[in-house]
């Protein structure tokens, strides 16, 4: 289902003649509002009237969070506080929290973005939606309630945690569809085992999952334990929320870009070179239609690669493959570039594994170690101990096979890795770098 037809289905050539109509009035009106983007165009050699061309964005200069964090906390707005209706920030766990602002046409373009993702997944105004996002000043439970009142559905505004009583709300009020990460859609499958219930008789159909990099295998494991179809959202604070691309039950292969509302593009991490369609990088994104918190060329380091090649949704927007990991979560073990989920679609190849781990980085003396920590069902951990060490074995091959680095392996009893509401911690690192 195509919630906009008029602009989701836009003929290419019509779709680059907005996004340039649209790039052109953005860049004059952040160069004249907003001080950082005026001296950092003027210190790159740039004025507004040099973009003639979308091939032109590439001489404006990268804005990085780091800017944000600078300018905190409304130094990037660029309208007056009185016409901000609403403030939301980032968790700020590394450093200053982002902080961004919403004028009252900005809500309303997200609530009709949000509302285009929940379509894309198949939902209508007869569904209702369960949504265990954070409500707060995270913008997913916010983004995704506005969406759903403007697609015409039920909301339940559930937030995130009190898993027992979300259990106890999905059964009883029967949403067809659920709103969460894709860790705590699992953790809702397990605590729902441990209390009793069946969690595939559940009225619910579809799971509209993000905020994390998830694996395949993971999808596969959440569709089984809770007899849904899991799509994957994505979106980023400072770019939105939620709704910036959004996977269609269609297709399920990639994600469509909202490209009337963003221009995105693919970098190389370390030279900032634009990257060909098809070649993976850091995704790049310059909003277009946002009044109080504009961005260009706003790097996420987001992992990912675009797809122009047309699906048969007949959405004409741009795909970008699902988020393989973060530049600025790569780890880096004795000389090779190592992503968590690289690491978790080995594990999910391994019957006998649950889908909950934990990468425990350490050194010893120079040199870096990695223990892979991942729970095993009850019928493996009842084993004797030899089975045990050879699948620890086993699998430390695997890892070493397919991703080049060595590791630890080390099975845990099921249950005893911690569990996490909103986005997984993976990775823990004790390096003193």
């Amino acid at each position: 289902m195509i919630f906009n037809e008029e602009f989701e289905t836009l003929p290419r050539e019509a779709l680059e003649a907005l996004q340039l109509k649209r790039l052109k009035q953005v860049v004059q009106r952040v160069y004249h509002t907003v001080g950082f983007y005026r001296k950092a165009f003027d210190d790159a050699g740039v004025k507004p009237e040099d973009i003639k061309t979308l091939d032109d964005l590439k001489r404006l200069p990268f804005t990085t969070k780091q800017d944000l964090r600078d300018n905190y906390p409304f130094g990037m707005f660029s309208v007056p506080m009185s016409n901000v209706v609403r403030i939301h920030a980032s968790s700020g766990t590394t450093g200053r929290p982002t902080v961004v602002g919403y004028t009252k046409r900005d809500i309303d373009m997200w609530a009709e973005l949000m509302a285009r993702c929940f379509a894309a997944a198949g939902l209508t105004k007869n569904d209702i939606i369960h949504n265990a996002y954070g409500y707060g000043l995270f913008t997913g439970g916010l983004g995704a309630h506005y969406g759903a009142e403007r697609l015409g559905a039920s909301v339940i505004p559930m937030s995130g945690g009190n898993t027992k009583k979300q259990i106890m709300i999905l059964q009883d009020f029967g949403p067809t569809a659920i709103c969460c990460t894709p860790s705590y859609a699992l953790y809702l499958a397990e605590v729902g085992e441990e209390m009793g219930m069946d969690m595939r008789s559940l009225r619910l159909r579809v799971g509209v999952l993000g905020a994390e990099p998830w694996s395949e295998k993971m999808r596969q494991e959440i569709e089984n334990k809770l007899d849904i179809m899991a799509l994957n959202i994505y979106g980023l604070s400072e770019v939105l929320g939620p709704g910036v691309s959004m996977e269609c039950a269609e297709g399920r292969n990639g994600l469509h870009v909202f490209e009337d509302h963003f221009i995105v593009e693919v970098i190389n991490p370390q030279t900032g070179e634009v990257l060909p369609y098809g070649e993976e990088g850091e995704l790049v994104f310059t909003t277009l239609t946002k009044e109080a918190f504009p961005l260009i060329r706003y790097r996420t380091r987001d992992i990912s690669r675009l797809m122009p090649e047309t699906c048969k949704c007949g959405r004409t927007f741009v795909r970008m493959d699902r988020v393989s990991g973060r530049s600025d979560d790569m780890l880096i073990i004795r000389g090779v570039n190592v992503f968590p989920s690289q690491i978790e679609s080995v594990l999910m190849d391994v019957e006998g594994l649950e889908p909950h781990y934990q990468l425990i980085v350490a050194r010893e003396g120079a040199l870096d170690t990695l223990e892979v920590q991942v729970e095993v069902s009850e019928k493996i951990f009842s084993d004797e101990v030899r089975k045990l060490q050879d699948m620890e074995k086993r699998i430390a091959k695997d890892i070493k096979d397919y991703l080049g680095v060595t590791a630890k392996v080390k099975l845990v009893e099921p249950k005893t890795l911690k569990r996490f509401e909103g986005k997984a911690q993976r990775v823990i690192d004790k390096r003193n770098i």
